[in-house]
């Protein structure tokens, strides 16, 4: 089984995540569109009895498309469990930061350092929540890409090889 990786960037945004997906998503369906036409003809051209070319195509067709999806799967299922860890890093990097803020609005001195220290509280708490999304955001458009991957590949790949015949 191959491995594939995809772009794996914190710093990238979830909006270039999502439109390097689209556009993948828009070359496997072009890429898709031509094998199947070409497969169809070669299909009905071949009629009751296949050459033996033709029947290893046909048989290259089902087998290509378990296999992909098979990688598929357990692509995303591996980017999946890596999610959860990296939604647990965060859930629990925003307690510690969020309590030691409350530690700090608790041991104020003075009703303007209190205030102030509440203003960052809250301030730190939606910028981290903020980022948190942004980062999930982006992480489940990457799981999409790594699962896209290897249909992908196959589609493409087909269409050049079929493109030669």
């Amino acid at each position: 089984m191959k491995s594939y990786r995809v772009r794996n960037s914190v710093v990238a945004s979830p909006m270039s995540a999502w439109t390097d997906l689209l556009f993948k998503t828009g070359e496997m369906m072009s890429a898709s569109a031509q094998v199947i036409g070409h497969r169809t003809a070669r299909l009905a051209l071949a009629g009751p009895a296949p050459s033996v070319s033709d029947r290893n195509e046909f048989n290259l067709m089902s087998q290509e498309k378990m296999e992909a999806a098979t990688e598929s799967a357990h692509a995303m299922a591996i980017r999946m469990m890596s999610l959860h860890q990296e939604v647990a890093r965060l859930a629990i990097q925003h307690m510690l930061d969020g309590a030691a803020n409350l530690m700090s609005v608790a041991s104020s001195s003075t009703l303007h350092q209190s205030g102030h220290r509440q203003s960052k509280l809250a301030h730190d708490t939606m910028r981290n929540s903020a980022e948190a999304v942004s980062q999930l955001n982006t992480s489940l458009a990457n799981i999409a890409q790594t699962g896209l991957h290897p249909i992908h590949a196959r589609a493409t790949a087909n269409a050049k090889r079929l493109k030669k015949l």
